[in-house]
């Protein structure tokens, strides 16, 4: 649990981090958070991010799936989002995100796939939407982004930790 597989990117969101000097595929995770909660990102670019999670390990005393859990996959989907729409220069800083849970989920993978609604200047908004794996909706997010000018020098969001 918590093993990053590859993530697609789309080839010219690829070159534009390489011209940069930035392995976007190295440098790109669902950080420490969505690696010890089993977090994978499948597919990425600024149009449309998926995502999975194993249920286990992330379930409340009754046995369903946290809400904070789905609230986690959410944040990292649209915040991915966020990122690659920003580009090089922005970095996406979350700054609200909302989750209606419909139904609950006791096994399995479930899977949110992130959408844009607002891709402006300064701000990026996401509807996320989770489900489990017969692709009934559990959870329905939306995140808020605030895109900033990324730091420059050897600490900016893009150097190696």
């Amino acid at each position: 649990m918590g093993e990053q597989t590859t993530v697609k990117f789309p080839q010219d969101v690829l070159d534009e981090y390489a011209a940069l000097g930035v392995d976007l595929t190295a440098l790109f995770s669902a950080g420490h958070l969505g690696a010890r909660m089993g977090v994978q990102i499948v597919e990425a670019s600024a149009e449309r991010v998926v995502g999975t999670m194993p249920v286990e390990g992330n379930t409340q005393p009754y046995g369903l799936l946290h809400g904070g859990a789905s609230a986690v996959l959410a944040e990292t989907l649209g915040s991915v989002g966020s990122m690659l729409h920003g580009g090089p220069t922005r970095i996406a800083v979350g700054v609200d995100l909302n989750c209606t849970h419909h139904r609950g989920a006791h096994s399995g993978l479930v899977t949110g796939v992130a959408t844009p609604v607002h891709r402006g200047r300064s701000t990026a908004t996401y509807e996320i939407v989770i489900t489990d794996e017969n692709d009934k909706r559990i959870c329905t997010a939306r995140l808020t982004c605030l895109l900033r000018d990324a730091p420059d020098g050897p600490g900016g969001p893009l150097a190696p930790r």
